[in-house]
């Protein structure tokens, strides 16, 4: 099968190296790729929104299958354009993306069949919203832009001051465009996270391994909120018994909801969870592969990752062996300093090649250019580090072990990837960690780095 992924960053060269290994797959595109992707997949200079400009595209390459990796055309209805026109492909159509592409809508499908999430009210008016979160007077105050914002559409207001700030921004401003026209404000919830992948056909779901994402900008969870800067798997926190709790709470609830709501979900569908005392509850849906999750998740995959495309698109998920291989996998996201603010681009990164110069080691490229042989930092994500080995320790040793043989000018990583997920698995009963404690200790022992 010639396969054509859509999409430019680390996410779509985890997918592409994936499907690399299948014998079914014959020739892989990518639209528009980037400097890593254009080394195993032939790319093109097609937008991942141009949903005509796609299309045209896999009609001009005759390819056997299309992969739409991230949210924007998944939302606009790339799917859809591209069944009409005869197409294989992976991913929800319109109808089933609004998961992600509408907090609103993912809210009240929870409120509506009782699955578990914070509680929340949605305001498209700032004065009622200003109005309703100083009565609550409880912080931190969760407020979420209602659409799509590139994973930085939450801001968690400490005090009034700042929520008021945010509510303004968000809705007067328009500071996340007509994403952010309406909002939802939720309550707060405390307890570690959990990213779950999981395929679905519509009927069956099985959820991938766990893995723990590190959004904030800085060591310690300091800084901004970014896409992501690093992420482990398995995650510890994520035990057996969470497990059958979500599948039975959580996931196939959600599947059976969608499909009662004339929204059957076809293709990856993420769940963001929180594990709080009163048990896991979720945060978000993305109606895709999360990145930088997908960069730990697929490598652990025993299993073909074609197959497992073809069998969702033919509603036989249930027929297809998934494992998962032992062990653990670790990514470092390497970004342009100032990311997720202001950044610039177009310093040659030195000291790179494919496999980081260490063994078990490979480098995603996110935001990479090619040009005359030569790579440059060309997004705020540039590289995803990451490593395979049987313990924790081992993954995150070779991971930053290859991350210091790279650079460029002002380059940016976080120095903490995996340092909770270390002391969960040294802990009797995981759950039972401070996370203020934790970060405390952790500030104490090692600093803070805070180079950015």
């Amino acid at each position: 099968m010639d396969i054509l992924v859509v999409g430019g960053g680390g996410r779509e060269h985890a997918i592409i190296m994936k499907l690399a290994e299948s014998k079914k797959v014959g020739k892989l595109y990518c639209t528009p790729g980037n400097g890593g992707i254009s080394k195993y997949a032939e790319c093109f200079d097609v937008a991942a929104t141009d949903i005509e400009g796609v299309v045209a595209l896999a009609k001009k390459l005759k390819v056997d299958m299309v992969a739409v990796a991230p949210d924007d055309p998944l939302v606009l209805g790339m799917v859809d354009a591209l069944q009409a026109e005869g197409f294989k492909t992976f991913g929800p159509k319109k109808d089933a993306a609004i998961i992600e592409g509408s907090k609103v809508f993912s809210k009240e499908l929870m409120k509506k069949y009782n699955i578990p999430t914070a509680q929340y009210e949605v305001f498209d008016n700032s004065a009622e919203a200003i109005a309703y979160v100083k009565k609550q007077n409880t912080y931190p105050a969760v407020i979420k832009a209602d659409g799509l914002a590139l994973g930085k559409g939450v801001i968690l207001a400490q005090n009034e001051e700042e929520a008021v700030e945010a509510i303004h921004s968000m809705i007067d401003e328009l500071k996340f465009g007509k994403s952010s026209s309406t909002i939802v404000v939720e309550e707060f919830l405390t307890g570690p996270e959990v990213s779950v992948l999981s395929f679905t056909d519509g009927k069956t779901v099985v959820p991938m391994i766990s893995s723990m994402d590190h959004k904030r900008a800085l060591d310690c969870d300091l800084g901004l909120n970014t896409g992501g800067m690093g992420t482990v798997a398995p995650n510890p926190y994520y035990t057996e018994d969470i497990a059958k709790q979500c599948m039975e709470q959580i996931f196939l609830p959600t599947i059976n909801a969608m499909n009662a709501e004339g929204r059957t979900f076809e293709g990856c569908l993420y769940f963001g969870l929180m594990l709080t005392p009163k048990g896991p509850k979720v945060i978000e849906y993305n109606c895709r592969f999360g990145d930088p999750e997908t960069q730990v998740v697929l490598p652990m995959l025993d299993g073909d990752l074609c197959e497992i495309f073809e069998a969702i698109y033919e509603h036989r998920l249930a027929d297809v062996n998934i494992g998962w291989k032992e062990g653990y996998c670790t990514c470092v996201v390497m970004a342009s300093g100032g990311y997720p603010t202001s950044y610039k681009k177009g310093y040659e990164i030195t000291g790179l090649d494919e496999n980081g110069q260490v063994d078990g080691a490979f480098v995603y490229h996110a935001g990479t250019k090619l040009a005359d042989g030569k790579f440059t930092n060309n997004g705020g994500r540039v590289l995803g580090v990451t490593c395979t080995a049987l313990t924790l320790q081992g993954a995150l040793d070779k991971s930053y072990a290859a991350v210091k043989k790279i650079n460029w000018e002002d380059v940016h990583y976080r120095s903490d990837i995996g340092q909770r997920a270390l002391k969960a698995l040294e802990s009797t009963d995981p759950l039972e960690l401070g996370y203020k404690e934790d970060m405390e200790e952790y500030i104490e022992e090692n600093g803070v780095y805070l180079r950015q």
